[in-house]
């Protein structure tokens, strides 16, 4: 299998300005890779690091060493070191972020907020749309919501809408924040159906779920964070 994801040696820590500049470090030493096509698990407690390794991944903290390297065809990126178009860039069509959390845009409807990735990737506006809306039916958001902003929508649907919106482009490497937090079983089975289909196409995934059972049903493996934690490395 190739590897589309690899950490290597990776720290962070956080510099507290306003209480005299104290540092509470995060991990450290972080290492291991992803496959194209595996689901790799981050597990750990609480304040393990597990949500810092995915968002130094996806750009939004920066490394205090290490690299993240990302494989794209035969070229090699590492995120730590990349300007911020290049992360930019990645984001469009390279890693994609599935979070629980639904960052609502006024007076766009469900629909157009699903299709918007798709299209942005060189999708019709037709297909994007359709693409939407075949996955908010499979998400069971009901059809009469489509056509609506979901601000005002429940949180439940709002979750629903953000997970079809994070799985409808074609990313290589998608990041699974929770994703299936406060669904029923009946929507955390179609989360557990679309992280299978993604791996058939050879998407490498990393994900932190405290749903143990849905953790066993898509983990390829599981790392500890906390054998990452600055206790373990002294």
């Amino acid at each position: 299998m190739s590897v589309r994801l690899y950490l290597n040696n990776v720290g962070k820590s956080f510099t507290m300005h306003l209480q005299g500049g104290t540092v509470i470090p995060v991990v450290n030493q972080v290492e291991f890779s992803v496959n194209a096509g595996e689901c790799v698990v981050l597990g750990g407690p609480s304040g393990a690091g597990k949500s810092s390794i995915l968002k130094m991944i996806y750009g939004n903290y920066r490394c205090d060493q290490g690299q993240i390297l990302v494989t794209i065809n035969d070229e090699i990126i590492n995120v730590a070191g990349a300007e911020p178009r290049q992360v930019l860039k990645l984001r469009d069509d390279t890693i994609g972020y599935v979070s629980q959390f639904l960052r609502t845009i006024p007076r766009v409807s469900a629909e157009d907020v699903v299709a918007e990735p798709l299209i942005a990737q060189g999708a019709s506006e037709e297909e994007g749309v359709e693409t939407a809306r075949t996955l908010l039916t499979r998400l069971n958001v009901p059809e009469r919501l489509w056509q609506l902003p979901p601000a005002n929508f429940s949180g439940g649907e709002q979750q629903r809408v953000n997970i079809a919106r994070g799985f409808i482009a074609h990313y290589p490497i998608l990041l699974l924040d929770e994703p299936t937090a406060s669904l029923d079983a009946v929507n955390r089975a179609v989360v557990v159906q679309l992280v299978e289909e993604k791996k058939k196409k050879g998407v490498a995934m990393v994900g932190i779920l405290h749903d143990q059972d849905v953790r066993e049903e898509i983990a390829d493996r599981i790392i500890d964070v906390t054998s990452f934690s600055t206790e373990a490395a002294a």
